[in-house]
């Protein structure tokens, strides 16, 4: 498997990068967090923009990720706007959705860009192809709250999400039993062995999925999101906490 490095964070090898979104609708409590997070184990920052109360306002997200670059520095940031449909906060027409990514890869003021897979072949394609014209990373994703689909699904959209060229294929899945969780390691062990070629993120949620935001480095899976003070997904994991259960498996591995 190739790896992606972003900032000196070079993801797809060794242990699971953490990720920790901030969540806050107004610009002062976006700042106020992301200055505390300097204060957490975090690999990489997620911007979701989708809480944010002036979305709609290009001229005030670019204030906004100007701010944030100024306090992460050497901390990557990926901007990432979750639709209703895939467990967001705010409605947004798909032609919005599309005009604002492809607006903020313009800016280079970010990192990572996370495109939802299921959003149009050709759109994705081309907000792809934009993306690596600035030099920004894609995570293309997709999120599942009502069910695990089968196995073969799984590896299925992941595929997909590396065919289509982007640089970090994730999926996250809502578990309805502990088989659930299970189907989604076995998934993502076979992509990560037998498909894959670049860093892929999955997650089953919930508390009943926890277990698969700790055990990537078993799996294949290469970034596990955390929080700081308010979780943006049911089952994310204090990042202190996490950061002593990942090493303290790492360590495991090394004996």
């Amino acid at each position: 498997m190739n790896t992606v490095t972003v900032k000196n964070v070079v993801i797809g090898a060794g242990i699971p990068k953490i990720c920790i979104p901030i969540v806050a609708t107004a610009k002062e409590d976006i700042i106020k967090e992301a200055k505390n997070l300097l204060m957490f184990p975090v690999d990489i920052v997620e911007w979701r923009v989708d809480w944010f109360e002036h979305v709609e306002d290009f001229e005030q997200v670019i204030d906004v990720l100007k701010e944030l670059n100024r306090v992460l520095t050497s901390i990557p940031l990926l901007f990432t706007f979750r639709t209703i449909k895939e467990g967001g906060v705010k409605e947004f027409e798909t032609k919005a959705y599309i005009d604002l990514l492809k607006s903020i890869i313009n800016t280079q003021l970010i990192d990572f860009i996370d495109v939802e897979i299921f959003t149009g072949d050709n759109i994705v394609q081309e907000i792809i192809n934009k993306a690596h014209e600035n030099g920004v990373k894609v995570i293309a994703s997709n999120h599942d709250f009502k069910k695990t689909p089968p196995k073969e699904e799984i590896v299925s959209r992941l595929l997909k999400m590396q065919e289509i060229g982007a640089d970090i294929a994730k999926i996250a899945v809502m578990p309805n039993s502990k088989m659930d969780v299970l189907v989604l390691l076995e998934a993502t062990l076979e992509m990560s062995e037998k498909h894959a070629d670049r860093p892929i993120i999955t997650m089953s949620m919930a508390d009943l999925g926890v277990i698969s935001r700790l055990s990537g480095q078993v799996f294949g899976s290469s970034v596990t999101f955390a929080s700081a003070q308010k979780a943006s997904a049911p089952g994310q994991i204090p990042a202190k906490q996490l950061e002593e259960v990942l090493h303290i498996l790492n360590q495991g591995m090394k004996e």
